[in-house]
């Protein structure tokens, strides 16, 4: 069975340490799909912040 890739565990994690300010072991010890739904919850925040009538993709959007 192959892992889930190193790079976008990385990915992820940078993003929820910089939106959410998590601690790094915290973030580890989320399971893969928890951890998504948390990107997902701050992508849409920061999409609501951003508002509506920005058409291209935020950095913070994943």
């Amino acid at each position: 069975m192959k892992g889930y890739p190193l790079d976008a565990m990385h990915e992820e994690i940078a993003f929820l340490a910089y939106y959410f300010h998590w601690e790094y072991d915290s973030l580890l010890r989320l399971e893969h799909r928890e951890r998504r739904r948390w990107c997902e919850e701050a992508s849409k925040i920061n999409r609501e912040i951003m508002g509506s009538e920005k058409k291209e993709r935020s950095l913070l959007d994943l």
